[in-house]
């Protein structure tokens, strides 16, 4: 928002004509406005960038022409994606041409040009997850630098690319007896404002992409940690459903499949009933996830309700209460997947379809299904429709529960709200602020720090009951749930009323120890179940109180994360430090914090090649005296390694090869096994392999910063020492020295002098601080941070709780098992 006054503001050019319009190219609009094509520039849109890539694969797994893809988290963060399909296209396209007076090749129209693809017609893809062309083309647009590797009827092709623009023509690099494609990219930090990719997310969507993929394998490797996994599942969605239930006790130990295709719509349903209260259905669409539903799922719950009823009425098995929906879908476990030719999805997000015929092919298709099964299955039958009387019971129960809710004075009146609520004194509601706090102490400081006009506070005395674990009715007679019921004042379940809510944000607001992420889960999973709405619209928040407060003499300041600290001692201990190469030519000002940037940026790079077994001192003996350059590929034939620098040297060694040998040479390309070994004369012919260090292309851009600031790649190995001699750099802040015998270690030296001096504490909870501290960082709108709450974040808290509180207790084990040693500032 702007502080301006109209009359400061700038007015609009009175004059509006041909000259206030612009034409941005392609590759000027994805850059100028990213968020259109990949949602936005944070870490969800980096992670969308591998989805993109990884989608094409997958189009050729979907169309039969590939069984495998590999994902790779490269050691400078870059990340490929390889598969073995058919290979992108090479050859010239001549429409691509024709419209741009030269000659293209089809994978350079694929890679740098909006709108052009293989998925508009029924050509190439019967179905397709990407339909608008845009996928790649746009991660390529958004990388600091993309190359692609096509093997395609023998032979190997490539090109690379700098901020979308080719840095030469698509060439024939040899033969190869793979097919496929790989793509590398790394994502433009003049983007993203993160650019460091998850593991555990890409993971996640990963295998997500195996079950819907019956017999694809598909493994991600990390490069950076070594951590590996692959996915493979022959037997699809039914597979998913198990593992979905992995935590929870099946009803009936038979998962229902259903497969079928109607008008080129092809339908793939999976269920299991568990002794869950809660639903969990997932639909999708072409691989797509569909996290909003559509006509899918809307045959899918009509068939469903209408087979059970119909079967339950037949058999007698319903007593005076029919079953809802509703009741039909609790502990309900489903995977809905969906291949529509030209699907129609509601907005951008490609989150809803809309294609009304595939409600009817789903609706009948699974009808016909499930009231043929429950005739042929009577024990599962019987199992399913106690299930479902159940619920209904339950549903009963929680009416009544809720009918005494509104029953009490309406909240607005004022009268219904609860006794322990200290309400804020405004009634303009978008502006109004709810905080949850965690414990009576806490609350008690954020009451006296608040900004009474605009902030609420209702303090939650311990862990509120579990809204997975329990049935409805009984979490409405929990006490604290009564609580927030009353005060957001929206209603619950599909009583659900927006307008009547009491404040914009809801803000959630505990301690960043284990009982406070453990209440924090508690609140999320007890929205995502109880207040979907409030979540759906943006209206939750999680507050992010500092981690430090820092104190030099009367000063004192806040920081939020282990980085920011690090960031901020940097800047302190750079203030007044002096650095002395020893050639009588002094370091400091903006030269120093120029040098300490480098030198902090690329130590992970460092650290990556050597984790590889590299050390910097011997790749040092190959650098390039005239451009700086370290080796990028390292490349092996037969029994002789080389080195090279840059593609064109390399392309070169492998046509003089060539010429030597009066054939093609044959490259080891991919990490997807073929079964044919090429054979020459008999023999084994040597297949040339390439090994690109990634982390390589990082610091040669370094080093080349710190040749401008008088530094070489000497510089950053310790030299040869007899021990007499005294250090070989020293950094000075006032009286204090520090000798150094190498640059690298710099910016830690630097961090420790910035130290000195600093009363540093860590918070483990809210009721560490008093009202004065709490204001300052964690409710003051002006310093504060709040994260808002998505639905996938809501979601995920409730598939945690779904492992973590279920029935079965080795899924329980395997999730501690594997993320034991993340686990940080344990409190035990």
């Amino acid at each position: 928002m702007s502080n301006e006054e109209p009359s400061q503001k700038k007015k609009a050019n009175a004059e509006y004509s041909q000259s206030d319009l612009e034409h941005l190219s392609d590759l000027e609009h994805v850059r100028e406005r990213p968020s259109m094509y990949i949602g936005d520039t944070s870490g969800r849109g980096l992670h969308h960038l591998v989805y993109e890539v990884v989608d094409n694969s997958i189009d050729e797994a979907m169309a039969n022409y590939a069984t495998e893809v590999r994902v790779f988290i490269n050691p400078d963060g870059s990340v490929s994606v390889e598969d073995d399909g058919r290979g992108i296209p090479v050859e010239k396209h001549d429409q691509l041409s024709e419209q741009m007076d030269r000659e293209v090749s089809t994978l350079e129209g694929v890679m740098t040009v909006l709108k052009f693809g293989g998925k508009f017609s029924k050509g190439a893809y019967q179905t397709s997850g990407g339909l608008h062309g845009v996928g790649v083309t746009v991660v390529n647009f958004l990388s600091e630098w993309c190359e692609v590797e096509v093997c395609r009827e023998g032979h190997v092709y490539h090109q690379e690319y700098e901020r979308g623009v080719p840095k030469g023509e698509v060439r024939r690099v040899g033969t190869s007896d793979r097919r496929g494609t790989k793509t590398t990219f790394k994502p433009d930090p003049q983007i993203f404002s993160v650019t460091k990719f998850v593991y555990t997310t890409l993971s996640k969507r990963l295998q997500e992409l195996a079950f819907l993929n019956r017999g694809v394998k598909i493994s991600i490797t990390d490069m950076r940690t070594d951590e590996s996994e692959t996915f493979q599942y022959e037997n699809g969605i039914e597979e998913f459903v198990v593992w979905l239930n992995r935590a929870s006790e099946a009803v009936h130990q038979e998962v229902l499949y259903v497969e079928g295709e109607t008008d080129g719509v092809t339908v793939e349903i999976a269920l299991q009933y568990s002794g869950e209260y809660t639903e969990n259905v997932h639909s999708y669409v072409n691989n797509i996830t569909t996290t909003e539903g559509g006509t899918h799922l809307s045959g899918f719950r009509t068939a469903l309700t209408r087979s059970l009823n119909a079967y339950g009425k037949k058999q007698n098995l319903f007593k005076d209460l029919v079953p809802s929906g509703e009741d039909v879908r609790e502990g309900l476990t489903a995977v809905i997947s969906v291949r529509v030719p030209h699907p129609q999805f509601e907005g951008q997000t490609k989150t809803k379809l809309g294609n009304s015929e595939v409600e009817g092919i789903v609706n009948s298709l699974f009808g016909d299904y499930l009231s043929k099964f429950l005739e042929e299955n009577p024990k599962t039958a019987k199992q399913m429709i106690l299930k479902v009387v159940l619920a209904a019971e339950a549903r009963e129960s929680a009416r009544k529960a809720r009918l005494l809710i509104r029953e009490r004075k309406g909240a607005l009146a004022g009268g219904g709200l609860p006794g322990k609520l200290r309400d804020c004194s405004s009634k303009d509601v978008d502006k109004c602020e709810l905080y949850l706090v965690e414990g009576d102490s806490a609350g008690g400081s954020a009451e006296g720090g608040r900004l009474r006009e605009y902030q609420a506070i209702l303090p939650l005395r311990g862990k509120i009951i579990n809204a997975y674990k329990s049935r409805e009715d009984k979490v409405l007679a929990n006490e604290e749930v009564r609580s927030m019921i009353a005060a957001v004042g929206i209603g619950i379940g599909e009583d659900q009323d927006l307008s009547k809510r009491r404040y914009g944000r809801i803000v959630i607001m505990t301690d960043a120890d284990v009982d406070g992420s453990h209440i924090r889960t508690l609140l999320l999973t007890f929205f995502y179940r109880q207040m979907y709405e409030l979540v759906a619209q943006g209206h939750v928040y999680v507050a992010q109180p500092p981690l430090f407060r820092v104190r030099k003499g009367k000063d004192v300041n806040y920081v939020q994360t282990d980085e920011e600290m690090k960031t901020q001692l940097l800047d302190l201990g750079l203030s007044d430090s002096v650095f002395d190469p020893g050639n009588g030519e002094l370091v400091d000002g903006e030269r120093m914090e120029k040098l300490c940037r480098t030198l902090a940026a690329m130590e992970e790079s460092i650290v990556a090649l050597e984790r590889r077994g590299i050390s910097l001192k011997a790749h040092a003996v190959r650098q390039d005296p005239d451009t700086l350059e370290l080796p990028i590929f390292h490349v092996f034939l037969g029994l002789h390694e080389h080195w090279f620098n840059n593609r064109a040297a390399l392309e070169a060694f492998v046509e003089e090869q060539e010429k030597a040998t009066g054939k093609e040479m044959q490259l080891d390309v991919g990490t997807i096994p073929v079964e044919e070994v090429a054979e020459t004369n008999g023999h084994a012919a040597p297949k040339l392999r390439i090994v690109e260090l990634h982390e390589v292309r990082t610091i040669n851009t370094l080093l080349k910063d710190l040749s401008e600031l008088g530094f070489e790649i000497e510089s950053l190995i310790p030299e040869d020492r007899t021990g007499l001699e005294g250090s070989r750099y020293m950094l000075r802040r006032g009286e204090n020295e520090t000798g150094l015998d190498d640059l690298r270690g710099l910016p830690a030296a630097i961090r420790a002098a910035g130290e000195k001096g600093l009363q540093i504490t860590r918070f483990k909870g809210l009721g560490e601080m008093n009202a004065e501290e709490l204001r300052e960082t964690t409710l003051d709108p002006a310093n504060r941070t709040l994260l808002q709450v998505r639905m996938e974040d809501a979601g995920s808290a409730d598939e945690l709780f779904r492992v973590l509180m279920g029935d079965n207790v080795e899924p329980r084990r395997e999730f501690i098992q594997k993320h034991a040693l993340d686990v940080k500032n344990l409190d035990v």
